[in-house]
């Protein structure tokens, strides 16, 4: 596996400024969130770290990391490809970076649609990218103390607010975050 330094180089060279940044507040949220709730803390710093890894490829260059290794693309991908820069940069941590973990690769890949059954650490990177200290958006600092006493229903707030931004702008939701939410509300119920 490729050092953090690595990792870093690879994506100040991939990454648009601002994105860089973003991911390296991410990796900084998600080690606390990590120790707060006991999760490797290591773990959640590569996933942190990596997570936006090809969120500034074209596309076409999504799709055919994608389809090149193996994955279908359903219809809500085809008309927002972009959503899949998770799965594309667990694509690349796993065949570039030599990133091998499972848990990482599932945390990075879901990391924009969440998904049934998440891990601690799958949760943990979902909503350190959704809560780092420079997302500024209505409600955040709600957001922010309901993580650190509960991170389940964290989440659930979190998937409302972006089914509600989803729908709000006539976009398609992703089966995999109403998945996501119906299995929170089962275990929050």
């Amino acid at each position: 596996m490729w050092s953090e330094q690595m990792m870093e180089d690879y994506l100040k060279k991939h990454l648009k400024g601002e994105r860089y940044e973003h991911s390296i507040r991410v990796r900084n949220t998600a080690i606390e969130l990590a120790d707060f709730f006991k999760e490797n803390k290591d773990r959640a710093k590569i996933a942190g770290l990596i997570h936006d890894c090809a969120k500034n490829m074209e596309d076409e260059e999504i799709i055919n990391i994608i389809e090149e290794n193996g994955y279908t693309i359903d219809e809500v991908e085809q008309k927002s490809p972009n959503i899949m820069h998770g799965l594309a940069g667990a694509i690349i941590a796993k065949e570039i970076m030599g990133v091998y973990e499972q848990d990482i690769f599932n945390a990075i890949a879901y990391h924009t649609t969440g998904r049934k059954n998440m891990s601690v650490l799958e949760k943990i990177i979902y909503i350190a990218d959704y809560i780092e200290p420079m997302r500024n958006f209505p409600g955040v600092e709600n957001l922010r103390e309901l993580t650190y006493k509960n991170l389940d229903e964290a989440l659930l707030m979190s998937f409302d607010n972006t089914i509600k931004y989803v729908i709000e702008r006539k976009q398609l939701i992703h089966y995999k975050t109403i998945e996501a939410r119906n299995c929170l509300m089962t275990i929050l119920l």
